[in-house]
């Protein structure tokens, strides 16, 4: 059995708000006499604009503050503060060469407005990247602009309207697995496209036939991902694209697991005509609150001319952004894209090199099949195939004696783990979904088995253990009803 003590005392439970720490005439900042004329304020901003009343901010010391904030910041959960084997979100560790390489000057002193001339390095960087990721996924060329996967999703599917528009075409369907991630149908209803479900089989496949009676000469593209959400490699993609190509659509590559066929295979060998990528997750570029992000995307050659505008180029021993593109969808991003993200996921490439890239594949594939053997006596497995980088088990056997696979979840956090993906895919009932990736130790991945063990035991013998679960974390489980319909969202004075 895992040791579970309690990890934070009552007083770090209770530790006041900085608002409850402040006193009147605490400072936390040292500024220099001012060294301009002051103007009056209300003489350049309207008085509707302005304050009637102070802002009541807090008034605290620097050590206060810097006590206050630090103290915060390690109650988050991250890659480098322990495991998060969230399936379908590769959380694998960021090396820190990679921040290292992104603050070189020549990278994070310079400005997108600077004249070409004075960015060779920079822009050669960014032409090399684009090359290195055509060659991994087996594309004809790679735009950086696009901030996010999801951005890189939309942005391949206006690229995939713009080409059928461009031969007299009038396709709106976009073909999506009941499997699928959520953003899939989602871009797709942003480019003004519709969806339509196609089911997967009992072996959690796509459905071969069922893909044929919905293909036709309204379709634009199926969407997906291989493997898939379930972690299984699609052993019919061959088929599968000539079903779709013979309907004259196109075949939409969800990058999201790309991790497990680095090396291995390329999505435009096995078919695909557009592809994006999560820099995020495969090349270990950070996963932040909402951004930085990149979502690289690929292209076969039938879909250059529509490619985002500026692409770098190279022209003899220059490197130069061509706007010249009048078929392009124009650009989807400020600037040219995050650039200090590529910066990172360049760096990763160069480090790994094509043999590393072909390990970290093999390793996750390994990772993840050790984890699944493992805990299969204990949770469903609803596909008992060998898998790729992921895995779904299934709750049902705990959720007959009340424990639900949320309370499994909220179990975990006694162990110091953040716990995988739940009730996703929604075709497996009860789902947990686990992606160890290949960064993490042996040592690492028995114990978070140890962990998934005795919370199964648990589920036998004192439910109720798991079902008021976290026990030993700073914020115990929450009212989800109270907590979704009235969030606090602004500290209010006590009266």
């Amino acid at each position: 059995m895992l040791n579970t003590m309690p990890k934070a005392e009552q007083q770090q439970k209770d530790k006041a708000l900085i608002f409850e720490m402040s006193k009147p005439g605490r400072v936390s900042y040292s500024l220099p006499a001012c060294d301009v004329p002051e103007v009056d304020v209300t003489s350049i901003i309207p008085s509707n604009s302005l304050r009637e009343t102070p802002a009541e901010l807090p008034e605290v010391s620097e050590l206060q503050l810097m006590r206050h904030y630090t103290e915060l910041s390690t109650r988050n959960h991250g890659v480098d503060s322990g495991f998060y084997p969230l399936g379908s979100c590769t959380m694998k560790y960021n090396p820190k060469i990679n921040e290292d390489v992104a603050r070189y000057p020549g990278f994070a002193r310079i400005h997108p407005y600077q004249p070409e001339e004075t960015v060779q390095g920079a822009l050669q960087l960014m032409y090399e990247l684009q090359k290195d990721l055509a060659a991994i996924t087996g594309m004809d060329a790679v735009t950086l602009q696009s901030a996010a996967g999801a951005q890189g999703e939309w942005t391949g599917l206006m690229m995939i309207r713009a080409y059928h528009e461009s031969r007299g075409e009038k396709r709106t369907k976009v073909i999506v697995p009941d499997s699928a991630h959520g953003t899939n149908p989602a871009s797709a209803s942003v480019a003004g496209l519709e969806t339509i479900t196609v089911a997967s089989d009992a072996n959690g496949f796509v459905d071969v036939e069922a893909l044929r009676q919905v293909v036709g000469p309204d379709t634009a593209a199926l969407m997906l991902t291989n493997p898939n959400t379930l972690g299984l490699f699609e052993k019919s993609i061959v088929e599968i694209a000539e079903i779709v190509h013979e309907a004259g659509g196109l075949l939409y590559y969800d990058g999201a697991n790309a991790n497990a066929i680095l090396g291995k295979a390329r999505p435009g060998d096995m078919g695909f005509d557009v592809v994006h990528l999560n820099l995020h997750k495969t090349f270990t570029t950070p996963h932040g609150g909402g951004g930085p992000g990149s979502g690289p995307v690929g292209v076969k050659k039938e879909l250059l001319p529509f490619l985002p505008k500026p692409m770098v180029v190279k022209e003899g021993d220059m490197y130069r952004l061509d706007f010249d593109r009048p078929q392009s969808i124009g650009r989807v991003k400020a600037y040219y894209g995050n650039f200090g993200i590529n910066v990172r996921a360049y760096t990763y490439i160069r480090t790994m090199g094509p043999e590393g890239l072909r390990l970290v594949s093999e390793n996750a594939v390994l990772n993840a099949n050790y984890m699944m053997r493992k805990l299969a006596k204990y949770y469903d497995l609803p596909f008992d195939y060998v898998c790729k980088h992921e895995f779904v088990l299934s709750g049902k056997r705990q959720k007959k004696q009340g424990v639900r696979t949320l309370d499994i979840a909220k179990r975990l956090l006694d162990f110091g783990y953040h716990p995988p993906t739940i009730y996703f895919p929604l075709i497996v009932e009860e789902c947990l979904m686990i992606e160890p990736t290949e960064t993490e130790s042996k040592e690492t991945l028995d114990e978070f088995i140890e962990a998934m063990i005795q919370i199964a035991q648990e589920a036998e013998e004192t439910p109720e253990v798991v079902q008021e679960a976290p026990h030993h974390t700073v914020v115990s489980r929450l009212d989800e009803v109270l907590a979704a319909r009235k969030p606090v969202l602004r500290y209010t004075k006590p009266e």
